[in-house]
């Protein structure tokens, strides 16, 4: 590890101290577990139907660009 990875990890812990809303802490505690979690995610069924279905969006080319999604969040944005 270099010396600058090091300190990257030692002012994240730094900064975990300091931290006073416990909701944040819980949330990077969570995050922490999933990253160094090694056992393998199983999928739910309803994921994986979701995903199947979103292959078949994109390799029939049902898909949107960025910049359309922006605009149409947009829309929807202006419309409330």
């Amino acid at each position: 590890m270099s010396s600058a990875e090091l300190q990257l990890k030692l002012d994240v812990i730094n900064q975990i101290t300091e931290l006073k809303e416990i909701r944040v802490i819980k949330q990077i505690k969570k995050l922490l577990d999933f990253e160094l979690d090694e056992e393998i995610y199983l999928l739910s069924q309803q994921q994986e139907s979701r995903i199947a279905e979103a292959r078949k969006e994109y390799a029939n080319g049902e898909i949107s660009t960025g910049e359309e999604v922006k605009k149409e969040i947009e829309q929807w944005l202006n419309e409330k």
